[in-house]
């Protein structure tokens, strides 16, 4: 018996301190609850059969209100309840932001085998994005990884990517990203167009970017949260090196997929520790 709901955001995220509260067909409120850190509730008290009115708060997102039957069993099951963020449209306020690489990551996974994943990350990078304050499509971003720091949890394979077969880091010891455009794809989506160097080669490369919101952080700062995907062709930034093993199966895919997971700090740089 009791009320069971998921809150998320649109693009997935647990909303953790989401409130629920359900009123009966006068407008009285019967129940509130709070969602747990999976953006989960789970609620026992017991409400009698019949209709109710559900309303889903949390800071920084739209309120969202939906019908609810409570069965003979008492139990109500909302299901997933979706929130949008308020100006779920903007980005940032205007001005400078500093990449966080200790709240960031930079990832990419590439197919093995034909059957499964590698997964691998760069663990030394830093950049600047620039909210432009009249139009946010002018707003420009700046990344530069180093190529040396990729680690797969696996030495000997490490060791072989950062040889000339794949990154060669002796020769091309950065990967740079300069944007070129901004464009909405959507609320809170966008499309970043920009210029990826990898391995001594310059390619236009899309980010499907999603903004995640704003919010103070412990240290007296303003953060920022985005997460970008994009799709690479080794091929297209001449890592052609590959193993053919017997069954006519490529050792390591073509394409690498890249999942970015950045946190911004407004200001030109980052606060000391």
């Amino acid at each position: 018996m009791g009320l069971t709901a998921k809150i998320r955001t649109r693009d997935g995220w647990a909303v953790s301190h989401a409130v629920v509260t359900v009123t009966d067909m006068t407008g009285t409120q019967v129940l509130r609850a709070e969602a747990d850190h999976e953006g989960a509730v789970r609620d026992t008290t017991e409400l009698a059969p019949g209709a109710y009115t559900v309303i889903v708060t949390a800071v920084g997102y739209a309120p969202a209100a939906s019908s609810a039957i409570v069965t003979a069993s008492g139990r109500a099951e909302v299901g997933t309840v979706t929130l949008a963020r308020q100006g779920g449209t903007e980005l940032p306020p205007p001005g400078p932001w500093t990449i966080d690489p200790a709240h960031s990551s930079v990832a990419a996974v590439a197919q093995h085998l034909g059957i499964s994943s590698v997964h691998g990350r760069f663990t030394e990078f830093g950049g600047t994005i620039e909210i432009a304050p009249d139009d946010v499509t002018k707003s420009r971003v700046e990344a530069v990884i180093r190529a040396a720091s990729v680690d797969t949890g696996n030495g000997m394979r490490d060791t072989h990517l950062r040889s000339a077969d794949f990154l060669d880091v002796e020769r091309h010891p950065e990967i740079t990203y300069r944007s070129t455009g901004l464009t909405q794809a959507g609320s809170d989506r966008w499309t970043v167009h920009g210029e990826l160097s990898l391995h001594g080669v310059v390619r236009p490369v899309d980010l499907d970017l999603a903004y995640l919101g704003t919010g103070a952080d412990p240290w007296g700062g303003t953060r920022a949260a985005f997460r970008a995907t994009a799709e690479l062709r080794r091929d297209d930034f001449a890592m052609n090196y590959n193993q053919v093993l017997q069954a006519g199966i490529a050792a390591i895919g073509t394409t690498l997929k890249v999942e970015l997971d950045i946190q911004a700090v407004q200001g030109d740089s980052l606060p000391q520790a």
